[in-house]
């Protein structure tokens, strides 16, 4: 458990670190979608998964992996100047955790709210614009929404908002349901 608020305390310095010299340098857009798109990236690449994750790769072959990953995608300087930071610093385990706070720091800034929509299905415009207004209506404030699709949820919604998470899946509800019965 100590290593993991460890980590946190990383990603959320070097994500602090990052935000304040973007912010500085009036480069906040385009950094934070370099980080968005490294996100997505890694959630379609398991190569990309393996090399911010495993420890095999040192930590000069993980800077040029993250060089020719920045150059292919286009990415603006800081960005490419903070990921080779992050590998020779021997710290691209903690990337995720990095983006999701710069993210939040962000957000932040700007005066919105994040909110990680999770649904089995994708969800039509107007469904997206249904869960946008309600979630306006109930935080008081702009959510800017990222959704993902998980069929394993079987139905419904799940919403997450900072630390908090709103659970209407069907899975969640068959789940609980499993455990009464067993209970009983």
């Amino acid at each position: 458990m100590a290593d993991d608020s460890k980590a946190t305390d990383v990603g959320a310095r070097y994500a602090q670190a990052l935000f304040d010299l973007a912010l500085e340098n009036n480069e906040l857009a385009a950094v934070e979608a370099d980080l968005k798109s490294i996100k997505a990236m890694a959630a379609d690449s398991a190569d990309l998964r393996t090399l911010i994750h495993s420890p095999a790769f040192s930590a000069e072959d993980k800077g040029k992996g993250f060089a020719a990953l920045a150059d292919a995608a286009g990415f603006n300087a800081t960005t490419r100047k903070f990921l080779g930071l992050l590998a020779a610093n021997h710290r691209v385990s903690a990337l995720m955790g990095i983006i999701t706070s710069f993210q939040s720091l962000s957000a932040a800034y700007r005066g919105v709210v994040s909110a990680e929509v999770v649904t089995a299905v994708p969800m039509s415009a107007a469904q997206a614009s249904g869960l946008a207004a309600a979630l306006r209506a109930s935080l008081g404030k702009d959510p800017e929404i990222e959704t993902r699709v998980d069929p394993a949820i079987l139905g419904g919604v799940k919403v997450r908002v900072g630390s908090r998470l709103y659970d209407a899946s069907l899975k969640s509800k068959l789940d609980s349901l499993k455990f009464a019965l067993k209970r009983a």
